[in-house]
């Protein structure tokens, strides 16, 4: 397993069709479930066990209800390297997208 995605049902069953794997995550229970079994804290959601994924996919919508356990997890790091995408409604007013961080981290608008 490469990736996994964790997010609103239509974006988890669109990759699927593509092969990834994923959970539907509807509340922070859902979500934070998802991301302990992943990342081997624990955790109840239904999810390979054997075999971590490379890249996890948090919809901004999932990441936005999980803030201080991804900071936590991403400052370990350890895989699974965490990726946050849009959710259906576009990009999460106040949350800096990727062009952003990369632009203040370097100093290089892309």
């Amino acid at each position: 397993m490469k990736f996994y995605i964790i997010g609103e049902r239509e974006l988890v069953l669109a990759f699927k069709l593509t092969g990834v794997d994923g959970t539907i995550a509807e509340n922070r229970n859902d979500v934070l479930n998802a991301f302990n079994r992943i990342t081997g804290k624990g955790g109840t959601a239904n999810i390979p066990t054997g075999e971590v994924p490379k890249v996890l996919i948090l919809t901004e919508g999932a990441a936005s209800q999980i803030e201080e356990e991804e900071l936590a997890w991403q400052k370990t790091g350890n895989f699974p390297l965490i990726v946050e995408i849009p959710g259906l409604n576009g990009h999460v007013k106040g949350r800096k997208m990727l062009s952003d961080a990369i632009k203040q981290a370097v100093g290089v608008e892309v």
